[in-house]
């Protein structure tokens, strides 16, 4: 019998691929997706998924989900993870995090289950971040700087809760920055491969429209981030906490740089927009992932010029696409 998986958020950029990799590894692969949920992401996989329609707030659903998928392994990525929107929604943002797990946890206590359980937790928890503190390990202080950290700290803190009081098998990871092909539009690589996408295809005039350049981030690719989920139950401790990360930071205006060294069309401007710059931001996350490396021996493979190449291409086959119809 295969072992049985089920992602939440297996429509989202990261679900999406999870569910590639858990396929190829010989899983049986359940997703929960809410009825309006758009499914490009996992159109082309869709026949070897069973989906289940569901909501994070609804605990009812969860628990008929929880029941007939009867899961071994849980991925727990559903949230509203686009920072700047919890600045506009903060209240929503709190409910759709912290409240989605709260019900996927007492869903599967209610049901007697003991899947393992991987929380995706995130490096914006650690928020303001001070020199001497970097790279970041999982013991530095969590200050978060936007609603949408704080529902990650609290997510953390419930899983860890969840594992002290039921024993589930909780175990967290704080992914750092992750990107590739199939990204949300709104998030700032998969924003500036779109814009560049737009003016090879003469859809936009030749300038990019950026906000912040000088954040440093530390990158990684999504394929590697999912391959680092399921080592995560297969090899780390319930109630730990794990940095997934590069351990090297590269700053925005240098992802705009490579991107444009792949483009098609030269000469393109950059232009700042006073729209796209956050309340607060974090400077810098460089993140240590040691103990994560020990745990699984996982090591990033794929290098970030192929990660950006890969979103590039994502975003030309898409235009194309949305052209034809």
């Amino acid at each position: 019998m295969a072992e049985k998986a089920l992602i939440t958020g297996i429509t989202g950029f990261v679900g999406s691929h999870l569910a590639e990799l858990l396929l190829a590894k010989g899983l049986e692969v359940h997703g929960i997706k809410r009825w309006r949920s758009r499914t490009d992401n996992i159109d082309h996989i869709r026949g070897k998924l069973l989906l289940h329609d569901a909501d994070m707030r609804d605990l009812h659903s969860l628990m008929v989900t929880i029941d007939e998928s009867a899961p071994d392994y849980i991925f727990h990525l559903a949230s509203q993870s686009f920072v700047p929107m919890s600045w506009k929604a903060p209240a929503d943002t709190l409910e759709t995090n912290i409240t989605g797990t709260v019900h996927l946890f007492e869903a599967v206590r209610r049901s007697g289950r003991d899947p393992r359980i991987q929380v995706a937790g995130s490096s914006e928890e650690y928020g303001l971040v001070r020199p001497d503190e970097v790279p970041i390990t999982e013991k530095n202080p969590l200050r978060p700087l936007s609603p949408y950290g704080v529902s990650k700290v609290a997510t953390d803190l419930l899983a860890f809760q969840y594992f002290r009081s039921y024993g589930m098998k909780t175990v967290i990871t704080r992914a750092f920055n992750h990107t590739g092909p199939r990204r949300g539009e709104v998030f700032v690589t998969s924003n500036f491969a779109k814009q560049i996408a737009e003016i090879e295809k003469g859809t936009r005039a030749p300038v990019i429209s950026v906000g912040n350049l000088e954040a440093q981030r530390d990158f990684t690719d999504v394929r590697d981030v999912v391959r680092a989920y399921l080592l995560a139950l297969q090899k780390c401790e319930p109630g730990q906490t794990y940095n997934i990360c590069s351990e090297k930071t590269l700053r925005i205006q240098e992802v705009l740089d490579l991107l444009l060294t792949l483009s098609k069309k030269k000469n393109i401007k950059v232009e700042r927009d006073p729209a796209r710059m956050r309340p607060s931001d974090v400077e810098i996350l460089l993140g240590n992932c040691s103990k994560f490396k020990k745990a699984t021996g996982w090591a990033p493979e794929i290098p970030f010029k192929r990660t950006m190449g890969d979103l590039l291409d994502f975003w030309r086959r898409r235009l194309e696409a949305e052209s034809c119809h």
